[in-house]
């Protein structure tokens, strides 16, 4: 059993001889587990203290997708190449890493060579849920069936590997309060990703969410996703942190005001992304204070940005083709790493006294803390899709979407729009509001063509061509009690949740093959930004929301 005291030297050899000889039985480690506000091992007890870097090109900071990569899917994962692998993880041993944090990960792909090599190397992963095309837009925000089919694609994936650490819901979605409602969605995410997981009998594997650090909203976003039921709250926070710049202080940094801030929290908090580059090289003398007698007692470690040197400058390698080479970052950062003994305590003699925070409230949050929105189930809405008469034309493209959702929702007194509502300042969220677009038009067509009568139904299904009508099929079976669920305005709670899973996991014998999602299509927007600046969006999909509200681009009856 390996835990973080493996020596570099020795983790490096264990690693180029996995390699070499093709291995891919499964390299197990003792996992991480949560009691409180503080990891551990789990056979022995340690404290658990995170030493992490980054690990992913082409991104640009805050946990975001770089303009650098061209290809198709917008992302490269780095589980899936065992030549990085290979040629990375003695350099991390280096730096005496026992944690790496990757953004986006290929659920399809086959990650064995590389989680194995990472294990024999006493390192765990954290993983982002999210990838640039697939995950929440905090200017128009879903949780969806095609979201859900992809988290729990990446859940199938790394629930397996004994060194997956944990995954994160969102990264940096929220972040000014005219956008806290997009957290909402984020949190319902954390809710059903927690769910998958006991649902399919995995281990338990903690989920979280990672923050930038915004005055205006840090501390109502630490709460609202601590408060209220367990079921549905954070299991671990993570705050990408830059505010100690070249040889700053645990009081002028603010890291003194942090972590009294985060003293009472319930459950264990670390830096998921530090390392400002104001200064450079960076001298690092953050790492003392971080695992130090000032701060050991509430944070669980940190996790450098990052492993490989990009555009913006944060780099702690050069990397060409099977080269590295070590910058002075890397030469710093290990000295002072090398330096600090952090100690906790051991979870047989801890005793958790921290509590759930209250919800916030107020003019400066705008998601309501109850209820969250719905749980997707491609099921419930492929059910319902089939019951209509009246759906969208199929030359209507989904590009063509946001301006139909403006006509429809805005013809009469727009109660044909309940049913998909998901508005998470009034906590309105109907039934059917997490179902893909297309089935989302279907019912609210389908509302307006059946509220008409005599001649006016004859043409309520033509929308200057846009939609038509089909033969609707009667619920049957386990589609009619879904259905009658969520009842005939789509208003109803349905509490029966989803069997299905997302994408499978491409054989490996470190996750579990799922079944396919119902629903393939881009899920919202990527945030792309440096360490502490704003963020531009990646726009994917049709923007629903902003649609239904400015009815924008009428479609002519």
């Amino acid at each position: 059993m390996l835990t973080s005291g493996l020596g570099a030297a020795a983790a490096a050899v264990i690693a180029s001889t996995l390699f070499a000889s093709g291995a891919v039985a499964q390299t197990t480690v003792d996992p991480i587990v949560i009691k409180g506000s503080k990891f551990f091992y789990k056979t022995n007890g340690t404290q658990f203290f995170m030493k992490g870097v980054a690990y992913q090109q082409d991104y640009t900071g805050g946990g975001s997708m770089g303009t650098g990569n061209s290809s198709t899917t917008q992302y490269s994962d780095p589980l899936a190449d065992e030549s990085a692998c290979t040629r990375d993880i003695p350099y991390m041993t280096r730096l005496s890493t026992n944690t790496i944090r990757v953004y986006a990960l290929d659920p399809t792909a086959n990650h064995d060579a590389c989680m194995n090599a990472l294990a024999a190397a006493g390192i765990y992963v954290v993983a982002d849920l999210s990838e640039p095309l697939q995950s929440i837009n905090r200017d128009a925000p879903e949780w969806n069936e095609a979201l859900y089919a992809r988290y729990a694609a990446v859940v199938d994936a790394m629930a397996g590997y004994s060194n997956t650490l944990g995954f994160f819901a969102g990264n940096e979605v929220s972040n000014a309060p005219n956008n806290t409602d997009a957290s909402a969605f984020v949190k319902a995410a954390v809710r059903d990703t927690k769910a998958y997981i006991k649902q399919k009998n995995y281990r338990t594997i903690g989920v979280g969410y990672a923050t930038n650090d915004d005055a205006d909203i840090r501390v109502n976003m630490a709460d609202y996703f601590n408060c209220g039921d367990a079921a549905s709250s954070i299991d671990f926070w993570g705050y990408n942190i830059y505010s100690w710049c070249g040889d700053s202080s645990f009081h002028d940094s603010g890291y003194d005001v942090r972590t009294e801030e985060f003293s009472t929290y319930s459950v264990p908090v670390f830096f998921a992304e530090y390392g400002c580059n104001q200064v450079t090289p960076r001298p690092f003398t953050e790492v003392g204070a971080l695992f130090g007698s000032d701060m050991t007692g509430v944070w669980s470690g940190g996790i450098v940005y990052m492993y490989f040197q990009e555009a913006n400058n944060y780099g702690l390698v050069s990397v060409s083709g099977n080269t590295v080479s070590t910058l002075t970052d890397f030469d710093n950062l290990s000295s002072q790493l090398a330096k600090v003994t952090p100690t906790g305590v051991n979870s047989a003699s801890y005793s958790p006294t921290n509590s759930a925070a209250a919800c916030p409230t107020g003019s400066d949050w705008a998601a309501k803390s109850s209820p969250l929105p719905p749980t997707p189930n491609a099921e419930l809405c492929a059910c319902m899709y089939q019951t209509l008469s009246c759906v969208p034309a199929p030359s209507v493209s989904d590009t063509e979407y946001g301006d139909f959702f403006g006509v429809v929702c805005g013809t009469g007194d727009g109660s044909q729009c309940d049913g998909i509502a998901h508005n998470a300042t009034t906590g309105d969220f109907g039934a059917y509001g997490m179902c893909s677009a297309k089935e989302q038009l279907g019912f609210a067509l389908n509302a307006y063509y059946n509220a008409q009568s005599g001649s006016n139904q004859a043409s309520a299904c033509n929308f200057g061509g846009s939609a038509t009508t089909q033969a609707a099929t009667s619920a049957g079976g386990s589609c009619s009690s879904l259905v009658a669920e969520a009842g005939t305005a789509g208003t109803g709670v349905v509490t029966s949740q989803p069997t299905g899973t997302g994408a499978a996991s491409g054989g490996s014998s470190g996750g579990a093959s799922g079944s396919a999602g119902a629903a393939s299509s881009s899920a919202g927007a990527f945030s792309i930004s440096a360490p502490g600046s704003s963020s531009g969006m990646w726009q994917a999909g049709s923007l629903v929301v902003v649609a239904m509200v400015s009815g924008m681009g009428m479609i002519l009856l």
